[in-house]
């Protein structure tokens, strides 16, 4: 494919300006949470898998942990379930349950794989079939409703993530636990996403969402928060929805010592490398 010179010069002037970013990240462990448009859409999704075999050839160490919403709602619908959510969170019963475990924890899962194998990339699964990494628990909701088989995390077991990471591989990771009491859990992928940035003593977590970042009472972008101004929010219910979740994710690992925390917006291409390359970024960090 033909370029012109003046996409030559922009080209070069990204990867200029990226140089100090891939060496202050060589050997460094991201975690990223991929979710939203940016699966659904087929040049994102391109894109987004490309981006993460560049980051391994560049000498980072991406880890992918992995939603999956609109496409289980599509495949409920189809079975005429309903979908219903409590505080962002999907209600999961056990006929739900089933539709997560073949949607989340196989098909999609085993999708992005074979796209950064495809890109470039080594990228080894796990799942709830090949390795159960997630220990859980059934979770209360704060408001004592019933969420059904919705689990939270009580540990990350990282022995075979960091096997995989040593032998250079790219961790894809569906977010289903299990528990001895209640089974197999659909789990907020945020949440075990910030779980595992936790457990592997990560440099950064970046979240991506269908919308800008977090935005302020003037629907504006907040591009900079620090963990007082977050917890604040969360604590006078100004954040609703699904982007509950993302909040309470990097707040918990930004606390817990990941060095930068970051709500992007995955509807822009490249996302992921414009936040890990670039000055400016494209949502908002947790400083």
């Amino acid at each position: 494919m033909s370029i012109t010179r003046k996409q030559a010069e922009n080209i070069a002037s990204v990867l200029s300006e990226g140089l100090p970013y891939i060496r202050k990240f060589q050997n460094k462990i991201i975690v990223i949470k991929y979710g939203g448009a940016a699966m659904t859409d087929e040049l994102l999704k391109t894109n987004f898998t490309r981006d993460i075999a560049l980051m391994k050839l560049v000498g980072m160490k991406p880890v992918i942990v992995h939603g999956g919403g609109p496409q289980i709602g599509a495949e409920l619908s189809k079975a005429g379930i309903e979908s219903k959510f409590i505080d962002g969170l999907r209600v999961t019963t056990k006929s739900t349950m089933k539709v997560v475990k073949k949607i989340l924890g196989l098909q999609i899962n085993k999708e992005i794989v074979k796209l950064i194998n495809e890109s470039g990339g080594s990228a080894v699964s796990f799942n709830y079939k090949n390795s159960e990494i997630i220990k859980a628990s059934k979770k209360n909701n704060e408001r004592s409703l019933d969420l059904g088989q919705v689990g939270e995390v009580e540990k990350i077991l990282t022995t075979g993530l960091r096997d995989s990471l040593k032998k250079g591989l790219i961790p894809v990771i569906a977010p289903i636990g299990k528990s001895k009491k209640d089974g197999h859990l659909n789990i907020n992928a945020d949440e075990v996403a910030g779980e595992i940035a936790k457990s592997l003593a990560a440099e950064k977590l970046i979240l991506l969402t269908d919308v800008s970042g977090i935005k302020d009472s003037n629907n504006k972008l907040i591009s900079k928060i620090s963990l007082t101004q977050g917890k604040k929010m969360l604590k006078e219910e100004f954040i609703k929805g699904g982007m509950n979740p993302k909040l309470k994710a990097v707040l918990e690992a930004k606390e817990a010592g990941v060095k930068s925390c970051h709500i992007i917006d995955g509807r822009v291409p490249h996302a992921v490398l414009l936040e890990v390359l670039t000055e400016e970024g494209v949502g908002t960090m947790i400083s």
